[in-house]
């Protein structure tokens, strides 16, 4: 497959190719190819044209604490807390994960700065993977996206999940508001999230709470958010998807909680894969948040 023998690039992440070649970026023997799963012979010649680069606009240190889970030579990962901007936009120009880690970075040696392999939402918690290198950035991608890597999702949410199971909805931006995603059963792309209910408990006439663990099969914008909230079990303080279910509540310091809880209950809890670099598999786990803590009282998990 035509993919396949570009993954190698220095610094080629596998969307990143596949956008080269639906560009018509890529031509095999001279000919332009457009497909991704063209096929390639032995001793075909395969070039990619590319326009170059725009100057890489520099990512400004700031002195922010980095709370580092795993370190190495090549990558590490560290804990993102609710509320912070994964990567500088123009409306967080700074005071991000990634100023953070510029700063962090300053004593790395020449030639090595921080890349996110992944995102988070702003308020969303959790495992953030960074590699050094814009070759092991790249390796990383790859890695994280084989069948043998995992990224697991500890969510607390209202209503009654079953036991376990997979949600298989296509997702698809808003017509009208291209910040929100949706499920849709007309178009959109594949979108897959498996689940298992680790805790429940009743807190009302008509209304429980549940802490799922929930694994990507695919990596869409808001996908466990809008999923769960598709199946009629929204994450608790979502504010783009959620809903106001803790007017049911009887327990009155949990109610209060609950209306008050400043952000989508939803904390990145493990990432598993295959180190690109020597082969071992790397588990790296983030402790629940103080905020997630709380609700964990109403929700025993052993």
């Amino acid at each position: 497959m035509l993919s396949r023998h570009l993954a190698g690039v220095e610094g080629a992440t596998r969307t990143r190719v596949q956008k080269w070649i639906a560009g018509g970026k890529v031509s095999v023997n001279g000919r332009v190819v457009m497909r991704v799963a063209s096929r390639v012979a032995v001793y075909d010649a395969i070039a990619v044209s590319l326009p170059p680069l725009a100057p890489r606009r520099e990512v400004v240190a700031a002195d922010m604490p980095v709370s580092v889970l795993y370190e190495d030579a090549h990558l590490l990962g560290v804990n993102k807390p609710a509320g912070v901007v994964a990567h500088p936009t123009h409306a967080h120009a700074a005071g991000t994960v990634l100023n953070a880690l510029a700063g962090y970075a300053r004593a790395w040696p020449p030639g090595q700065r921080p890349s996110l392999a992944g995102r988070l939402d702003k308020l969303t918690s959790g495992v953030m993977l960074v590699a050094k290198t814009a070759a092991i950035h790249a390796a990383l991608q790859r890695a994280l996206a084989s069948p043998t890597a995992g990224k697991d999702y500890l969510a607390v949410v209202y209503g009654r999940p079953p036991m376990h199971g997979i949600i298989d909805l296509a997702l698809q931006r808003h017509s009208l508001d291209r910040r929100r995603v949706i499920a849709t059963d007309t178009g959109g792309v594949p979108s897959r999230t498996r689940f298992e209910r680790l805790a429940l408990a009743r807190i009302g006439r008509g209304t429980s709470l549940a802490l799922l663990r929930c694994r990507l099969l695919t990596g869409r914008t808001h996908q466990i958010r809008v999923h769960l909230a598709a199946k009629g079990w929204p994450l608790v303080g979502d504010p783009v998807y959620g809903e106001p279910r803790w007017a049911g509540v009887e327990h009155d310091e949990l109610r209060e909680l609950l209306r008050t809880f400043p952000r989508q209950a939803l904390h990145a809890w493990r990432v598993t894969f295959v180190h690109p670099v020597d082969g071992r598999r790397i588990s790296i786990e983030a402790p629940l948040p103080d905020d997630l803590l709380l609700l964990r009282r109403y929700l025993p998990w052993s």
